[in-house]
């Protein structure tokens, strides 16, 4: 079993609530596997957000088939291609304006309106970033606490940034996920990651792997591309169009 950090077992002496930032993707699951046993049971809450039409179909079944837990659904007020229509341009790996509006900003208002219910004041936002998926997370510390989040006025909150499989591999992240009986979402028989079915992220294969199992979807992005203007991919530091992109026609 795994052994908690000492610095989280004074968090739980402390009593913190442990918020599992759960996307049905492999390190969401093998961070959940891993922290099921070892946190107390009425102070683990999972949180999904919900991006609706553009996440792969079936993934908050997947995720409430492998959690004991109640999945508490969140949503932006705001839709993906709706966001991306408005602003006339896609996100970019510099300005992730997907990830900080439509996941980050309505998992942190549901943690702290649950924290106020609860009467707790101290919140350990779980998520599954691993150091070796970047250089830039590479950088990251395991635990920090979150500066945004944490007030020290009338009303204190502190809340901390935790990353529970910080140092594990790919290859580690599965054997978690099978350790606990568990498979992977359906899309890892071929898709490198899980994200949006069309990630600016997202690889070559797994872009071809959504437009042939998602060909409705896939036109949007294209004619929304068209609409506006701009494009989710560059090649050669040019603009390239999704069609030409993946080499798959509407």
């Amino acid at each position: 079993m795994y052994t908690l950090p000492q610095a989280i077992a004074d968090l739980i002496d402390r009593g913190a609530v442990f918020y599992v930032s759960h996307s049905a993707g492999k390190d969401s699951q093998a961070m959940y596997a891993r922290l099921q046993d070892v946190l107390p049971a009425d102070r683990l809450v999972v949180v999904h957000a919900d991006l609706g039409w553009v996440e792969w179909p079936g993934i908050q079944k997947h995720i409430r088939d492998n959690v004991r837990h109640p999945v508490h659904i969140v949503r932006a007020a705001k839709t993906f291609l709706g966001m991306v229509e408005s602003r006339g341009m896609w996100p970019s790996s510099s300005c992730r304006q997907c990830t900080s509006d439509l996941k980050r900003d309505p998992i942190m208002k549901f943690i702290r309106a649950d924290l106020k219910a609860r009467g707790a004041s101290i919140a350990v936002n779980c998520t599954g970033i691993r150091a070796a998926e970047s250089k830039a997370r590479a950088k990251k510390q395991a635990l920090t606490v979150n500066k945004r989040e944490t007030v020290d006025g009338r009303v204190k909150r502190t809340v901390y940034d935790w990353l529970p499989i910080f140092d594990l591999s790919t290859e580690e992240v599965f054997r978690e996920i099978e350790a606990a009986g568990q498979k992977p979402f359906w899309t890892y028989e071929r898709n490198e990651r899980l994200s949006c079915v069309f990630c600016i992220m997202g690889s070559l294969n797994d872009l071809r792997h959504g437009a042939e199992k998602n060909p409705k979807l896939y036109k949007t992005y294209v004619e929304l591309e068209k609409q506006i203007g701009h494009t989710m991919f560059q090649k050669g530091g040019q603009p390239v169009g999704l069609e030409a992109y993946t080499g798959i026609s509407c």
